[in-house]
């Protein structure tokens, strides 16, 4: 059984964090997350790169931009399941996630510039992936690794109109739509 993971990315500034906000939404499609919250700024383009990804390689990922994001984490942890904030004033990821239960939703909060004191408080889970600044894009993935048991990414995914196969000196990509691999 796999955690059904919705992430939640706090404080986007449109002009500032669009690259880091879209990595953070094709690291959570790519590591298994089914869902993308973007609080902040109304950004309709990440949210246009996080379908075009998915309608390109597959899944069922989604997204959505929510102006309010303490009303929907508030209504998510009293309905739908539990809440972790990953940051580096918690506890340590690799000894705290093995005891989150996976049989209801988790929504991974991922903060911005500055992040409510009250996050700290609603969160469930408060980890840390490491205690020193780094990007929230790796505390994602390494925390998303271990929840998920691994790299989701080296699956197919369903309904992938384009797969990329390994290969050790170029690359190999399979376009569905037409059944024709295309080396580089």
């Amino acid at each position: 059984m796999r955690a059904n993971v919705t992430v939640v990315r706090l404080g986007h500034r449109q002009q500032r964090d669009k690259r880091i906000t879209s990595h953070l939404g094709l690291t959570a499609r790519a590591m298994g997350a089914s869902h993308f919250v973007l609080c902040g700024d109304n950004d309709p383009s990440v949210l246009a790169t996080l379908n075009d990804v998915t309608n390109n390689f597959g899944g069922d990922f989604t997204s959505e931009h929510q102006s309010k994001p303490m009303g929907w984490l508030k209504r998510f942890s009293k309905g739908e399941g539990r809440i972790v904030h990953l940051t580096m004033y918690g506890e340590s990821y690799d000894s705290v996630t093995s005891s989150i239960p996976i049989d209801e939703p988790i929504a991974v909060v991922v903060g911005g510039a500055k992040v409510p004191g009250d996050i700290y408080k609603l969160a469930d889970y408060n980890i840390s992936v490491g205690n020193q600044p780094h990007s929230e894009v790796a505390a994602l993935a390494l925390f998303m690794g271990e929840m998920m048991g691994g790299v989701a990414g080296q699956e197919n995914f369903p309904n992938a109109r384009l797969e990329v196969q390994g290969h050790p000196s170029g690359k190999v990509v399979i376009d569905h739509s037409d059944g024709s691999p295309t080396s580089q």
